[in-house]
This record gives C-alpha cells, sequence and structure tokens, in this order.
C-alpha cells in the first residue's frame, strides 16, 4: 500500500517545493535581465545590480531596515526570555494571565490595529510628555520589539520547560548563584531556542511594511516601505536584484545559523554521553 502511495507523495512534495521556489529562481534569473522590460528577457546582464548599488533612497533604506532589525530583534530576545523565565519558572503569580494575554496578542492581532495602536501611542506620548518629537529609528524598534518579543517568547518557553532543571539546581549546591547559574548552564542549553527567535525577529522586522508605515515619520523609511512605494508605478528590474540580494543573504544566514545550532546540538549530546560515561 505504501508503495502504491510513494509516487503521489513525491509527486505533490514536487509540486508544492516548485510552487515555492520556482518563482524565486525566476525572479533571481530576471534581475540579470539586460532589457528595462521586466517581462522581455533581452539578454544577461548585471547592470542592474552596479544602478542598484548606486541608489542612495534604497541604500540609506536597507540600512535603517538592518539597523532597526538588529536592534529590535536584540532587544526582543532579551525581553521574551525573561517573559519566557517568567512564565515557565513562576508558576503562580498575581498578573500570570495578562502577561499570558500580553504575550500572544500580537499573534492574533492584524497589524493595521497594531500599527494604528502604536500610532496614537506615540502622539499621545508627544503631546504629554513632549517625546518622541519625532518619529525616527527609535519609534520603529519600539514599535518592532513590540511584536517580535512574543515570537521570542513562544519559541523560548517550550526549549525552556523542557530543561532539565536539577543542573542548574546542582551547580546552586556547588556555589554558584541563581544568576551565574542560569547564564552558565541554562543559557547554553536553550541557545538554539534564543538563535532561531533572534532570526525570526529578525525576518519579522526586515519584513514589516504595515506597522512601519504608521510609525515611521518623514525620513525614516523602511526597505520595505521604499520598496512598496516603486512597485505601486510597476515593478522594474532593479526591484528584482534587490529582492534577489535579499533572498541571497538571508537564505545565507539562515544556512548558517542551522549549521551552527546542529553543532551545538552534537557537542551538547556529546558532552551527555561523556558525563554519563563518567
Amino acid at each position: 500500500m505504501s508503495a502504491r502511495l510513494a509516487p503521489g507523495l513525491i509527486a505533490v512534495l514536487t509540486f508544492g517545493l516548485a510552487f515555492l521556489y520556482l518563482p524565486i529562481f525566476v525572479l533571481i534569473a530576471y534581475s540579470f535581465n539586460a532589457s528595462a522590460l521586466v517581462t522581455v528577457w533581452g539578454g544577461f546582464s548585471a547592470a542592474w545590480y552596479g544602478k542598484l548599488l548606486h541608489n542612495p533612497q534604497v541604500l540609506d533604506a536597507a540600512l535603517l531596515s538592518l539597523e532597526v532589525g538588529m536592534a529590535a530583534a536584540t532587544s526582543a530576545v532579551v525581553l521574551g526570555t525573561l517573559a519566557a523565565v517568567a512564565l515557565v519558572r513562576i508558576r503562580r503569580f498575581r498578573f500570570r494571565l495578562l502577561l499570558t494575554g500580553m504575550v500572544h496578542a500580537p499573534l492574533v492581532v492584524p497589524e493595521i490595529i497594531t500599527g494604528i495602536t502604536l500610532l496614537l501611542l506615540f502622539v499621545s506620548m508627544a503631546q504629554m510628555f513632549g517625546w518622541p518629537k519625532h518619529r525616527d529609528f527609535l519609534s520603529l524598534v519600539l514599535a518592532h520589539i513590540s511584536f517580535c518579543m512574543a515570537y521570542v517568547t513562544i519559541t523560548v518557553v517550550p526549549r525552556l520547560a523542557s530543561a532539565d532543571r536539577a543542573l542548574e539546581e546542582a551547580a546552586m549546591d556547588l556555589g554558584a548563584g541563581p544568576l551565574r547559574a542560569f547564564m552558565e548552564i541554562t543559557l547554553p542549553i536553550i541557545a538554539p531556542a534564543l538563535i532561531s527567535g533572534w532570526l525570526l525577529s529578525f525576518t519579522l522586522s526586515l519584513d514589516d511594511l504595515v506597522i512601519s508605515s504608521f510609525v515611521a515619520g518623514p525620513g525614516s523609511s523602511t526597505l520595505p516601505m521604499v520598496i512598496y512605494s516603486k512597485v505601486k508605478l510597476g515593478v522594474s528590474p532593479d526591484m528584482n536584484a534587490l529582492a534577489s540580494l535579499i533572498i541571497v543573504l538571508v537564505g545565507g544566514g539562515v544556512v548558517c545559523a542551522g549549521w551552527l545550532m546542529i553543532r551545538a546540538e552534537l557537542q551538547r549530546m556529546r558532552d551527555r554521553q561523556l558525563s554519563e560515561q563518567g
């Protein structure tokens, strides 16, 4: 029975992979199109990459998106890890239900609602406290942290819950304080989840358009905002080149992160085997 189903499963898998990745390969191929018309092949050329590298608007937006993404992802990992520790290690406290709701709210609330809410928040704070006077880099980072932290928390919670608490308690019995035991014992164990959470947060921040459109002020347009403003007039070959560069960079980062996570997991398994043998 399984032998009869195997060709069908292979066909479904092939169709699914082609549906997901074939448009990406077509986009990368057309980024080397010499013609100014996206749908007409005019020969092989890398001129659009050179034109893209001399476009200050795109370069400034890309740099801003990278800075916002790294700042938001790093801050979200710290705050999300603290929230995960509170949810896993502290079983009962007064505001547990409120914290749980705040963690899961950004996952289900539409982005346009989040964007409007943050915009009203920044406007109200500017009127009441005089800060922020202008919506710029800091407002973008705070807005991105608000939804990235939720993804970090739900990524870290299962890993932290499955970690062996006895190892941390043994370290404290040997004289380590609670903070040192957590940093040296538990943190390396949940490191793969932290890396996954950081990469997920960075990707979500880099990709965000709706929320950024509400909280960004003049002169602080992110890369998705610039791309959206350009493609409304029609897709140009330089946008294909930009998308290809983003795909290559993000894909390379995912491969490197996956390799590091596999390496860390193998090292952890070796250490466990050595400790059991000892």
